[in-house]
């Protein structure tokens, strides 16, 4: 284990408050599409995070897709995906992705995916192949994209911006105050330059923020005013759940109401969507979300 691992794994992994809690449905929903994703080879975000929503999502035919592979470039301390070399890229991941995105009958598909440091390009054509495969076989299905940093590179940020998804999606995930310790690999102000730049190109934006990992209640809401001027439309807000104990240890458990008022602070700011609360992830009902957002941010002028 790396050394902040070890330190990591001193804590115990903490009990969860009877707030923390999801229904298990594995019902025939839910079922095939566990099948669909086994069978084409593919890689979801609902099961290499550990989400607690999959069960509710996969019965509700909702999913996001992780390409890029297993295997980060970088390590962030909240995040279950394993850090290593990846493997070489498979460019016929797009196609799979879009076909699978046809077969579930999805009207909405989320798609993240790795960091790809050993790419030259970082990934970026995969990224937008896989948007513009699913818009060529799906036209009438809607893109989330959410896009790691390419560590701010114009070009590569351009080139992702150009298959236009409905929106664009960059997490900061943390306050600045622990951002370098939480996320080495990345620079707060850069990702907020990558949802400048996103928003300058006339696309919806998204971020989400992790609560729980030492940041303070007055230092969310300073992160939440950074995005909105960053030009963020809409933020997600969810609660910090340790994977493992090799991960971050959790500070504290927020309650409920606090993600009340944080999501009614977010509200009266000026973001066009909201989505608050301890089981909220960053792609959870994100096609409802960006429905209800979409009217809403075409009053907002872009940033620069």
């Amino acid at each position: 284990m790396l050394r902040l691992e070890v330190r990591n794994a001193e804590t115990p992994i903490e009990r969860k408050p009877p707030w923390i809690k999801t229904r298990l449905r594995t019902g025939p929903e839910y079922t095939q599409l566990k099948n669909l994703v086994r069978r084409e080879g593919l890689h979801t975000v609902c099961e290499e995070a550990g989400c607690p929503n999959i069960y509710e999502c996969w019965e509700d035919r909702e999913a996001t897709f992780l390409i890029g592979g297993e295997q980060c470039t970088r390590r962030c301390d909240f995040c279950q995906i394993d850090t290593g070399k990846p493997a070489e890229l498979d460019r016929d991941e797009p196609r799979r992705v879009a076909e699978s995105v046809a077969t579930m009958g999805l009207r909405y598909a989320t798609v993240t995916g790795v960091a790809r440091d050993d790419l030259p390009d970082g990934g970026a054509w995969l990224y937008a192949e896989t948007v513009r495969f699913i818009k060529k076989l799906n036209p009438d299905a809607g893109v989330e994209l959410l896009i790691p940093d390419f560590n701010g590179v114009p070009a590569l940020l351009e080139e992702v911006f150009e298959s236009r998804p409905e929106v664009l999606a960059h997490n900061v995930e943390t306050v600045p105050r622990i951002f370098k310790r939480i996320r080495p690999a990345f620079r707060y102000d850069r990702s907020l330059a990558v949802l400048t730049a996103a928003r300058d190109y006339g696309l919806v934006t998204k971020s989400n923020l992790i609560l729980g990992m030492g940041e303070t209640p007055e230092e969310v809401r300073t992160a939440l005013k950074d995005l909105l001027d960053a030009g963020c439309d809409i933020v997600t807000i969810t609660q910090y759940l340790r994977p493992s104990v090799r991960h971050h240890p959790v500070e504290r458990w927020v309650h409920p109401e606090e993600f009340v008022e944080h999501a009614s602070f977010a509200e009266e700011l000026g973001f066009a969507g909201v989505l608050a609360g301890p089981l909220v992830r960053s792609s959870y009902r994100a096609g409802r979300l960006y429905a209800q957002a979409a009217g809403s941010r075409l009053s907002r002028p872009p940033v620069s």
